[in-house]
């Protein structure tokens, strides 16, 4: 096994410390002692040998249930639990199901830049290996590198998972299933995540949003760049079985599902869960109990384990967008998603879980001053349970109200939009005349949303640094048998070598197979989210 990203201290002996034989006892000769002592060493060896090979068991099966709570610091961990514990009127030694299995650190920077984005930071989790800001499982010379999930597919025959928030063609997911130098093109890898691909098809199951990148370009809401079908491509060449509404999801059981398994619920990411409309989304604990149960069944059933990545995507979107309710509800559903898989990871032994952050968003903090003079020591809870949507939502809704009188208008911002969406009854007048001037402005949408998260997170006293990512070292959480070597601080891709060591896996050769005969495949900037309305002004 690989020591070297285990931080805790061994019990050998230290060096320079000797035990001492007693010598008091009489001695026998060499010739007999070298007698006795060689009789008596080639039966106990002979003895090993022949117990082993008669009894040792068969290789244990295992699992490993890596899940990512993408953009989540420290901070908002601190933020989510005082918000819950004034909320339900808790203890103030409650903890978040999180907190329980608090285990270290993970330190986050890429091979490119101090700090990470999602692409690079979920490669060194797949790869094990440190890449540049953008790429997808492709080590800084943009050669692609083996990943877990594909080495547990192809080296131990296990089944693998993908269960996320955002599109599964998004940086994260991406990273375990597809290899390419530039995150963007998600036309392209969709195309690799049903198998056209040099190892073939290597995910059996993909829950998630990101429909527009599987659906050719003619028809209504794609997003791809060519009129190739990737449904009917998946269902005829590699033997998927696609699902594209919650009603036909719900049917689904461990006892009747297909493998493999693409169930897509939105064109691209699925709501934040604050907006999410449970009669056609899931929310993640549910897709990921699903999971849990199909691939239980189905590896019992062809005698194998499972490799399953969960994210919580829209985690970090929410932080993007400095929009602290969104931010908050997101948080605690990956709290309830935790919760679950840690009672599967105590009802099945020889299952690991992992659960760490590709970076913190936003430079968070639960406390703010306003103005010049010395701030009070606290921030107010009570502001932000009063929202009752995102203000991406609400900025979609600003953007398609159209008034020709100025007072509806208004009245429009003020009653819907303020008091009922974000809860405050005491906008002022230059917050209304900022929210109207944005319509002549040609800023964007997001530019709208950071409109409406600023007058909560002043009001709470929260505060943002950036709508971008931070260097700060994330938290690093494990439950299951072994995963006491992750104590302490870590670089990320220690979390890649621990997932290696845990299944014996070997990413070397999936690394031969990836580049034998290889084209590279060049950046193209006429990408694929030129049909999402442009290059994305941020990156997960």
């Amino acid at each position: 096994m690989n020591k070297n990203y285990s931080s805790i201290p061994n019990d050998d002996l230290e060096e320079g410390q000797v035990i001492k034989s007693k010598q008091e006892k009489k001695q026998l000769p060499f010739a007999a002692r070298f007698a006795i002592y060689g009789i008596t060493g080639f039966v106990i060896i002979s003895s090993i040998l022949f117990l082993k090979r008669k009894y040792e068991p068969a290789p244990t099966k295992k699992n490993v249930i890596m899940m990512i709570s993408d953009g989540f610091g420290p901070a908002s961990e601190t933020f989510a639990r005082q918000y819950y514990a004034w909320t339900e009127k808790k203890d103030v030694k409650f903890m978040l199901p999180l907190d329980e299995i608090h285990v270290g650190q993970s330190r986050t920077q890429s091979s490119s830049s101090l700090i990470t984005d999602s692409a690079a930071g979920a490669t060194a989790f797949s790869c094990g290996k440190k890449s540049f800001n953008g790429a997808i499982a492709v080590d800084p010379d943009k050669v692609p590198c083996g990943t877990v999930l594909e080495s547990a597919k192809i080296h131990r025959n296990m089944l693998t998972g993908l269960v996320v928030t955002s599109r599964v063609t998004h940086a994260t997911p991406a990273a375990f299933s597809a290899h390419i130098d530039w995150r963007d093109l998600e036309n392209e890898i969709a195309e690799q995540q049903i198998g056209h691909n040099p190892l073939g098809r290597t995910v059996d199951l993909m829950f998630g949003g990101g429909l527009c990148e599987f659906t050719r370009n003619s028809s209504e809401g794609s997003c791809r760049e060519d009129d190739r079908d990737l449904l009917a491509e998946a269902k005829d060449q590699f033997g998927w079985d696609v699902v594209t509404s919650k009603s036909n999801y719900d049917t689904i059981t461990a006892q009747n599902v297909k493998l493999p398994l693409m169930t897509l619920f939105a064109p691209g990411h699925m709501s934040y869960e604050i907006d999410r409309d449970p009669l056609y989304q899931p929310a993640l604990h549910e897709m990921t109990a699903k999971a849990l149960d199909i691939l239980k069944t189905k590896s019992v059933e062809q005698d194998t384990g499972f490799f399953l990545m969960i994210e919580g995507s829209r985690i970090d979107m929410a932080a993007h967008a400095n929009d602290p309710a969104a931010h908050y509800y997101d948080i605690m559903e990956y709290q309830r998603t935790v919760a679950l898989v840690k009672q599967f990871v105590e009802d099945n032994p020889n299952t690991v879980l992992i659960s760490t952050s590709d970076h913190e968003t936003g430079g968070f903090t639960a406390g703010r001053q306003l103005g010049e003079d010395y701030p009070e020591y606290m921030w107010n809870p009570n502001i932000v349970h009063r929202v009752r949507n995102s203000t991406e939502s609400l900025a979609f809704a600003w953007d398609k109200a159209h008034y020709e009188d100025d007072l509806k208008s208004q009245d429009y911002l003020r009653r819907i939009l303020f008091e009922l969406g974000l809860g405050i009854a005491d906008s002022t007048l230059e917050e209304i005349e900022r929210v109207k001037a944005w319509k002549l402005s040609n800023k964007t949408l997001d530019d709208l949303g950071y409109l409406f998260g600023d007058m909560v997170s002043r009001r709470a006293l929260i505060g943002w640094s950036t709508h971008g990512h931070t260097a700060v070292d994330v938290n690093l959480y494990a439950k299951g048998e072994g995963t006491e070597v992750l104590r302490g601080s870590h670089e990320n891709i220690e979390i890649g070598d621990f997932i290696v060591d845990y299944l014996g896996l070997d990413l070397d050769d999936i690394t031969q197979r990836l580049n034998k005969n290889r084209a590279i495949v060049p950046v193209d900037l006429k990408v694929s989210s030129l049909k999402r309305g442009g290059p994305a002004k941020y990156h997960g």
